[in-house]
C-alpha cells in the first residue's frame, strides 16, 4: 500500500497534514521531497510584526534616534 501525504517538520519530527490509515509500530519508508510554500502559507512581514503585539511609546518613529541614541545631553546618549 502507498499514501501520499503532505507533512511539516517541525525540527524534530514529521507532522503529517492528514491522518494515516496505518497500525501503531507500523513500519514505513519514507521519502522527502520539500514543497513550496502556498500563498496562504506564507505570512507578511506586517502580519508577523503585529503578531508580535511590541509596545513603545506613541512617537517612537517621530523620535527614533532619541530612543536609540539618547538626547545628547549627557555622555553615552
Amino acid at each position: 500500500m502507498t499514501q501520499t501525504v503532505d507533512a511539516i517538520f517541525d525540527g524534530k519530527v514529521l507532522l503529517p497534514d492528514t491522518e494515516l490509515k496505518l497500525e501503531p509500530n507500523t513500519r514505513v519508508r519514507v521519502t522527502v521531497e520539500l514543497l513550496r510554500p502556498t500563498p496562504a502559507e506564507q505570512q507578511s512581514f506586517l502580519d508577523t510584526a503585529r503578531s508580535l503585539n511590541l509596545e513603545g511609546p506613541v512617537d517612537w518613529s517621530e523620535k527614533l534616534d532619541t530612543y536609540l541614541y539618547g538626547d545628547g545631553d549627557h555622555p553615552g546618549g
